[in-house]
């Protein structure tokens, strides 16, 4: 069975049982991230990407959810929802390609929305599946939108650790949570990804 699948089932597993504990609302939004991380960080250890590899049609795997943590940053209820959520859809479909173009269209459209550029960005590293040239310029686009806004480096940095780049992720997760309030709502999620870098690469099986 295709790994992905093993741990979108696992995590699916989790949250219900978080659910079953009656943990609601904001705990149970960053709950759940903390185990997306932990997924991510399972995948970046035993499935490295490497730029510019071809991809066959059947191999490619579904994009990695961001939602929850998008939420984390930005809230449930905004405008770009509508734009996001139709190329997220997309992407856990395994249509990338035209996960990328909604949000073109987008950030044709709303050029001065940072939250459709970051959307931008993850949406082309899903196609990739590394960081490009298009991706790195959307990020950045984003943090000049919205200077000092955790969000832009915090996804710049998953595109960099999803590409192999750990080192420089960490580097600037490290950097966004030596400035982060305290009470902060996306707090646990920056700390929770810096874990998740650090843990050590899971065991691998050994032979009878």
């Amino acid at each position: 069975m295709n790994g992905w699948i093993i741990l979108a089932l696992l995590f699916a597993v989790a949250v219900a049982g978080l659910w079953l504990l009656r943990v609601r609302g904001a705990l149970l939004q960053l709950s759940a991230a903390a185990l997306l991380f932990g997924c991510a960080g399972y995948a970046l250890q035993g499935h490295p990407f490497v730029a510019g590899s071809p991809r066959e049609a059947a191999s490619v795997e579904p994009a990695l959810p961001l939602r929850d943590i998008r939420h984390a940053f930005f809230g449930h209820f905004t405008g770009e929802e509508s734009w996001l959520s139709m190329s997220e859809a997309l992407a856990s479909a395994g249509d990338t390609e035209d996960a990328v173009g909604v949000l073109q269209n987008a950030v044709g459209k709303y050029p001065g929305n940072p939250q459709l550029w970051i959307g931008l960005g993850n949406a082309l590293v899903d196609h990739a599946r590394t960081m490009t040239p298009a991706s790195e310029y959307a990020y950045r686009r984003a943090a000049e939108l919205a200077p000092g806004h955790p969000a832009p480096p915090f996804f710049a940095g998953l595109a960099l650790a999803r590409s192999g780049n750990r080192d420089t992720a960490l580097a600037m997760w490290k950097e966004i949570l030596a400035s982060a309030p305290a009470d902060a709502d996306w707090r646990p999620l920056v700390e929770d990804a810096i874990a998740a870098l650090n843990a050590p690469p899971p065991r691998q099986p050994t032979g009878s």
